[in-house]
């Protein structure tokens, strides 16, 4: 399903799983979280980055010392992003600028050119 572009409805269909079901199309992988956290981040593998598959949605988490909340972090990040990309999309309408509004942009353009005109040396005719 990742080499096909996927569509809002498609999100709209994984957001509405449970977490469990979420987790089962889930890869995991624990890891060494660096940074800042000191011997709480250092003596175990607590990080998690987890990977839905259908879609290709990475999420990394390490705030907690335990990899279990990490896990479930990464799950709820993961859900927050498939409602996200769920949402339908604005459609566009294709719009004018009136002619007031481009009087005002030539009218400014114009005021520009004579400040800048106001700068040349005297005599500078092009």
């Amino acid at each position: 399903m990742c080499e096909q572009q996927l569509t809002y409805r498609d999100y709209a269909r994984f957001a509405r799983l449970s977490l469990d079901d979420l987790a089962k199309q889930c890869e995991a992988e624990a890891f060494h979280a660096s940074g800042p956290g000191g011997q709480g981040v250092n003596t175990a593998d607590s990080a998690v980055r987890m990977r839905h598959v259908p879609t290709g949605i990475v999420a990394v988490s390490r705030e907690q010392r335990s990899q279990l909340q990490n896990r479930q972090a990464c799950l709820k990040k993961i859900h927050q992003q498939l409602e996200l990309r769920s949402r339908r999309p604005k459609i566009r309408k294709a719009t004018k600028p009136s002619k007031a509004a481009k009087q005002r942009r030539l009218d400014a353009k114009h005021r520009r050119s004579n400040v800048k005109a106001s700068r040349r040396r005297p005599g500078m005719d092009d």
